[in-house]
């Protein structure tokens, strides 16, 4: 038989939480965000479920081809625009609409020949410092733009840099307004964090960019949990114990012992480990669902293997299910946020960190 490690895509979460999306904004159109193969979850696992959006948004050429060949006729949206001029002709070829964030992107529109006017989305730089022109240039990029003929249409946009805590976006969203003042076109400034917690960013949103939010994880964690926002988990991870070994006190578990038994326990050995893509990093106590019930990880995290705290586990043995993250078949949850914040991370790396030799099934 095949190692029992198995990841699920669940279908309906997805839809929930896509609707969930649209309750926080009903009166914008939704860009369901699917880079990174749908983050981790894969583009034609997904598809189905969120082809209830308005568009997809991606960041390649090749990603863009995947969702036409699924059947999608409508909007597409490079985030990440054109990287060279041969990728005009694919986004006419393609029917994608593109960012534009700097000038060497509106000089290959310029010499780029078509009789097709492209659909843009001009980006601001309104305090992120990655992609974008400055609020001082925004308007002459525009301007830009606007003179010419390959271009049909152009929507505006920005990218908050604390719309999950921090500093908030009062400063961004008023740097966006004043340099958009009187420009025509829709407008995109919302992901996931800006979406649920910024309604008045949403408010002045014509398209809505949720990411991380469509596949169940809280874009403010620990601030606020996936329940909070009404997000149910898109992903589980889960495996089977394959070994049991009881441990007098004073034994160790793995690697540089880095665990000791302080008293008489009961450890299970679980198939998942740092090559399935479950954080190395993870350190005793990052909860572990056991048969549905809440247990520890003990000691390091290996290649392959992992040992779970059995002691007041009693039933559980050889073949118990194991849930690292997601739903287990009782019904209990294990949001991936604890994991990853665990881990010191993000949900986002654990959902594009599933390796490869891990099986994956949509239910």
């Amino acid at each position: 038989m095949p190692r029992p490690i198995l990841a699920t895509v669940h279908s309906a979460a997805l839809r929930h939480n896509l609707q969930r999306q649209r309750q926080a904004a009903p009166d914008a159109k939704v860009w369901a965000v699917v880079k990174a193969n749908a983050y981790g979850h894969g583009i034609e696992r997904v598809f189905e479920s969120l082809r209830g959006c308005d568009g997809f948004a991606l960041l390649d050429l090749a990603e863009a081809e995947r969702v036409r060949a699924l059947g999608w006729r409508g909007p597409i949206l490079l985030l990440e625009g054109v990287f060279e001029p041969r990728d005009l002709e694919y986004c006419s070829r393609l029917d994608l609409w593109h960012t534009v964030h700097c000038d060497e992107q509106i000089d290959m529109l310029a010499a780029h020949k078509t009789n097709q006017g492209h659909r843009v989305f001009l980006k601001m730089n309104s305090g992120m410092n990655r992609l974008g022109f400055t609020p001082e240039r925004y308007r002459s990029a525009w301007a830009r733009l606007n003179a010419l003929h390959q271009v049909d249409e152009i929507s505006l946009m920005t990218h908050f840099s604390d719309a999950d805590g921090g500093c908030g976006i009062a400063q961004q969203m008023a740097r966006f307004t004043e340099a958009t003042q009187d420009l025509p076109g829709e407008r995109s400034l919302c992901n996931s964090a800006a979406t649920l917690r910024h309604p008045q960013a949403v408010a002045v949103s014509d398209w809505i960019r949720p990411g991380i939010s469509l596949y169940g994880s809280a874009p403010d964690y620990p601030l606020h949990h996936d329940l909070d926002w009404d997000l149910q988990p898109s992903l589980t991870l889960a495996s089977k114990i394959i070994a049991t070994q009881a441990l007098p006190a004073g034994a160790s578990i793995g690697y540089g012992s880095a665990f000791v038994a302080d008293q008489p326990m009961r450890i299970g050995v679980v198939a998942c480990g740092y090559a399935d893509g479950y954080p190395r990093v993870c350190p005793t106590g990052t909860p572990v669902l056991v048969q549905g019930e809440r247990t520890r990880l003990l000691g390091r995290v290996s290649m392959d293997m992992l040992a779970v705290d059995l002691t007041a586990l009693t039933h559980a043995g050889m073949g118990s299910e194991v849930t690292l993250w997601g739903r287990a078949s009782n019904g209990a949850l294990l949001g991936i946020d604890e994991i990853a914040h665990a881990a010191g991370t993000l949900a986002y790396e654990l959902m594009c960190a599933l390796s490869a030799r891990v099986a994956i099934q949509v239910d």
